[in-house]
């Protein structure tokens, strides 16, 4: 239980914030915090700032822990610990949310600048609104909240802020959890608002694995007239494209914590071949997505699909190459009566008057590196769902009550080592 008088007077506080909230994501907005990967500079500015703010606004104990990159001009990409003591010093709730953004994409499918932030309907727009300042400033001043206040929390108070969320992982999280001053301990309580709904219903707590895969399939260029002099590299590739669609029927087990419940192996990207029409390509390149429910290796999926092209060579006297672009299998899934899931549940049912379901992704979240190294995440937000669309936005509604929502389990104490209803 937590002390409702000391709670409200955080509530209050919280709300007195609207409007400095307003103006910090604004802020951080025109910092654009681009990986070298989708061609910018990596995330120091946007650290720099955030931690004079930080440092302005009373939450002093920070912590840098930088990952080498020689690719960026600072050399560094940053990653920040900032740390309230509360009475439990041997427990810690944490929020984990990243600096670093994707790209704005077309510049013509934004109303404005998607660097220059603005209010519209009471939304906040521009790129990173949503994803993930929303949830970086509403863990601030929750935190905040309770320092100014005065409240001696429970346990003590964790907020991370990493780089690298959008790309790997390597030189965000991946990193602190190898780095010898790695601050998280697997008894911690530990919220990543990397996923959601707009209704905040769900708290997930799994992932699909994610295999992308490239194909390459090379015949013999011929004359459009003359096939019979060629080996149609296109042809022999939609052929691999429909029998690749046989893998729902080999990998078919369900699992009702994920919408939709099955694997999926979806034909994506084409490139382009020959640029005339007469002509019979000897090359041809398409990717496929494939979202596999974790009961499955990925290694076991590898070999079906081998053996899938095996018979397209045979049967179009062609060669097929699989390269996979990304392999990600996905970890053990978070206990549903983690005691983080308990404590999730329950600031749910205080702040937004529900207690939400339990589920799954099609993957994937920074939460997985916890999950990979044995850490119990639960991944909750409540927003909009526009993260890397044009005009992304966030409902400052949603900024501030998700903020309530962080307070909450700042301050449960004891109800934080609860374990929740399934």
């Amino acid at each position: 239980m937590i002390d409702q008088s000391s709670f409200q007077r955080i509530i209050r506080r919280i709300q007195m914030y609207e409007q400095e909230m307003i103006r910090l994501q604004i802020q951080l907005c025109a910092i654009p915090a681009l990986a070298p990967e989708n061609g910018g500079d990596g995330e120091y500015r946007k650290a720099s700032f955030l931690n004079a703010y930080l440092r302005e606004a009373g939450l002093c104990n920070i912590q840098e822990i930088n990952a080498p990159d020689d690719r960026v001009s600072a050399g560094v990409r940053p990653n920040l610990i900032v740390r309230i003591q509360g009475i439990n010093t041997e427990k810690t709730v944490w929020v984990l949310t990243h600096m670093d953004i994707v790209p704005p994409g077309e510049s013509s499918l934004w109303y404005e600048d998607p660097y220059r932030g603005y209010i519209s309907e009471g939304r906040l727009f521009g790129r990173g609104m949503e994803d993930n300042q929303q949830d970086l400033v509403a863990s601030l001043f929750a935190a905040r909240a309770i320092l100014d206040e005065g409240i001696l929390p429970e346990n003590s108070i964790g907020l991370s802020f990493v780089s690298d969320e959008e790309t790997s992982s390597r030189k965000g999280l991946g990193y602190l959890l190898a780095d010898e001053a790695n601050p998280f301990r697997k008894t911690d309580l530990i919220i990543v608002p990397d996923a959601g709904n707009q209704d905040g219903s769900f708290i997930e707590i799994t992932e699909k694995s994610m295999l992308w895969l490239r194909f390459k399939t090379t015949g013999r260029q011929c004359h459009g007239s003359k096939p019979s002099l060629g080996q149609n590299a296109f042809l022999a590739a939609s052929h691999l494209v429909v029998k690749l669609q046989g893998l729902h029927e080999v990998f078919n087990l369900l699992d009702p914590l994920f919408d939709p419940p099955e694997s999926t192996f979806q034909p994506t990207r084409k490139d382009a071949n020959i640029p005339n029409i007469n002509t019979i390509p000897g090359e041809d390149i398409f990717f496929s997505d494939c979202r596999v429910l974790p009961c499955y290796p990925l290694e076991k999926v590898l070999e079906t699909v081998r053996r899938i092209a095996d018979e397209i060579e045979r049967r179009f006297g062609v060669t097929v190459e699989i390269a996979p672009v990304e392999k990600i299998q996905a970890p053990p899934p978070t206990p549903s009566d983690a005691p983080v899931v308990g404590a999730l549940q329950d600031a749910l049912q205080e702040i937004y008057g529900f207690r939400p379901r339990l589920a799954g992704i099609g993957g994937g979240t920074v939460a997985a590196c916890f999950r990979k190294a044995g850490y119990p995440a639960a991944v909750w937000s409540r927003l909009q769902e526009t993260a890397h669309q044009p005009n992304e936005n966030c409902l400052i509604a949603n900024m501030v009550g998700n903020a309530k929502v962080y307070a909450h389990l700042f301050m449960q104490g004891d109800a934080a080592a609860r374990p929740s209803a399934k």
